[in-house]
């Protein structure tokens, strides 16, 4: 993204521009926007509704496209101002103040190759599989333009499938940014074509470690409830019965051990929906360890762990959700051979699981 500053003849906030202005028509939530040079701004009325909220909360909402931490870095390169005074993104906002947001450039849809390092367990001519690090998003997305494995994958790979189009490069299926662990990649149209059809048919045999923030009574159930978008938070999935958005849903999990109140599982999800295994974990009152969204913490300290405040005992072990794609099984669409791949857990988790088996 870039963070160009304004023209030299356009002073942001004195209510002279010294340029002439273009606008479209006035839209009815009282936003418009405004073409000064080469930029283009946003004109926004603040709402009775959003009284009190921090800007950039605000702007992420009402400028679709962006992320928030696009939004952040607009605004602290001084492209907003509210009643014409560049503000910080912490500013909190009141009914019918006025902002002008300097839109962001676009990013382009093609991807970038970039020299990524990859954990690649398996190659051949169709096919390509990798032990995915946390923290690496699949593709390119709002926010999210470079660091990706699809990124990675282009740089090292000369040919990959196009079927998911020119941001998906060779992706037949997604794992979270946070979640480590097998992800499979087709090199060529007709195996992701092969692969997909798998997946869709539900053939592909998919196997998750998970460590949860609650102990789990029953040594192993299946959770059978759809799931399906949040009704105000845009970031989140939710159990939504009869809903527009809700799609049947179904996970098996079974207990490994138990460790006070935190629980290690082997979970298999039958279906393949956005955030499952997250969801129905929540569902059932076990969120996984260090979710943000689903279990309301964004990090675990030993201090958390043995339920100590110890100052000695607040070293971080882990700073995104406890879920590993350990397993996953599928068939050769060239071979026709059922073939199983394993990633084994990475240190982070394994960091938290000797801490864990100390407990009492």
């Amino acid at each position: 993204m870039s963070q160009d500053s304004p023209d030299d003849d356009i002073v942001l906030g004195s209510g002279e521009t010294g340029v002439e202005e273009s606008s479209d028509e006035q839209n009815e939530d009282d936003t418009c926007e405004i073409r000064i040079g080469e930029m283009v701004y946003r004109d926004i009325v603040v709402p009775e509704s959003a009284t009190g909220q921090r800007i950039d909360y605000f702007l992420t909402q009402a400028c679709d496209g962006f992320s928030r931490t696009q939004i952040t870095q607009a605004i602290q390169a001084e492209g907003a101002t509210l009643d014409g005074r560049t503000v910080r993104p912490s500013v909190k906002i009141q009914a019918n103040q006025r902002i002008r947001f300097r839109v962001p450039e676009p990013v382009s849809d093609d991807t970038v190759p970039e020299n990524i390092s990859l954990d690649v367990l398996y190659e051949d001519d169709g096919l390509v599989v990798v032990n995915k690090p946390p923290g690496m998003v699949v593709h390119p997305a709002r926010g999210n333009w470079t660091g990706t494995l699809t990124s990675a994958l282009a740089f090292r790979f000369q040919s990959l499938s196009d079927v998911g189009g020119p941001t998906r490069p060779g992706i037949v299926h997604r794992l979270d940014r946070d979640t480590s662990g097998v992800i499979v990649v087709a090199k060529t149209n007709s195996i992701h074509v092969h692969l997909s059809e798998q997946f869709a048919n539900r053939e592909v045999e998919k196997e998750y470690f998970a460590i949860t923030a609650a102990r789990i009574d029953r040594d192993r159930d299946i959770i059978d409830v759809p799931i399906g978008r949040h009704p105000y938070q845009r970031d989140k999935m939710a159990i939504r019965e009869n809903h527009a958005t809700s799609k049947a849903a179904s996970t098996f999990y079974e207990v490994i051990s138990r460790h006070g109140r935190f629980t290690q599982v082997r979970v298999r999800p039958k279906t393949g929906r956005t955030h499952q295994i997250r969801v129905h974990l929540s569902h059932i009152g076990a969120p996984i360890l260090c979710d943000r969204l689903y279990a309301g913490h964004a990090e675990v300290s030993l201090g958390m762990l043995t339920g100590t405040r110890d100052a000695a005992k607040d070293t971080v072990l882990l700073e995104r959700q406890a879920l590993h794609a350990r397993k996953l099984t599928f068939r050769h669409p060239q071979s026709g051979q059922m073939m199983t791949f394993e990633a084994p857990l990475p240190a982070d988790l394994m960091r938290v699981i000797e801490r864990l088996e100390q407990l009492p």
